[in-house]
């Protein structure tokens, strides 16, 4: 018989001796788990003893969950509600929303991050219009906004097309600022003035902007950026 054979039948005969071993023991119970099982109460809780549910006010999920258009800040006293191609019953189409930007990389670069839908808002009065526009991403995330919104930021006061300056910080906002853009001048057309607030609060990333052709004082922007903020 050749050794690998040999070696073979060896082999088999003490597997075969192990099971008969196994076989005749007396079967051992198992460990506990190291992790305890959840505690489920064995009824239910009396109605006076339930905890009450959290409130919307602290639900940040609940509020952004039902029509984001419900979250938009109210038109200001004095301005009309503004006829804007872009906006429909309130929405604004991701192709729309990204046409605004300089960047053609902006519509890919949204849908990458998984953005969910946009809410708007315009109005006017005389040469002065004001957009707001709420972008949501998807629930479960905060990245898609924040990245974004710090986007946004840092092309605020470093672009060519930007305000060219830093800003202000938007009170109760991480991140959010608002800025005064210099006044352009193009011969032939009336001075453009410009101011922007960009903030994120949760999935949802908002952007305002005021353009008018008369100075546009700071206390503006501001303004309506601390109001839609308490808004989200």
């Amino acid at each position: 018989m050749s050794p690998a054979l040999v070696a073979e039948v060896c082999s088999s005969d003490l597997t075969a001796v192990g099971y008969g071993i196994q076989a005749e023991r007396a079967p051992t119970p198992l460990t506990a788990l190291s992790q305890p099982g959840l505690a489920h109460p064995a009824k239910p809780l009396p109605a006076d003893q339930v905890p009450d549910p959290l409130p919307a006010s602290q639900d940040r999920q609940a509020a952004t969950d039902g029509d984001l258009r419900k979250l938009l800040l109210a038109k200001p006293r004095g301005l009309d509600t503004l006829d804007e191609p872009t906006l429909h019953d309130g929405w604004v189409s991701l192709e729309d929303y990204a046409l605004h930007f300089e960047d053609e990389a902006m519509y890919e670069e949204l849908v990458s991050t998984d953005l969910r839908r946009i809410a708007g808002a315009s109005w006017e009065r005389g040469q002065r219009e004001v957009h707001i526009r709420l972008v949501q991403f998807r629930s479960g995330t905060e990245l898609g906004a924040v990245d974004h919104a710090e986007g946004q930021l840092s092309y605020m006061d470093g672009s060519e097309n930007g305000a060219g300056n830093a800003g202000d910080a938007i009170k109760g906002s991480g991140n959010g600022r608002y800025y005064l853009y210099p006044v352009k001048n193009k011969a032939g057309y009336l001075p453009l003035h410009q101011a922007r607030a960009v903030a994120q609060r949760g999935d949802v990333m908002m952007e305002i902007n005021i353009f008018d052709t008369k100075s546009i004082a700071k206390k503006d922007i501001r303004t309506l950026a601390e109001r839609q903020l308490e808004r989200l």
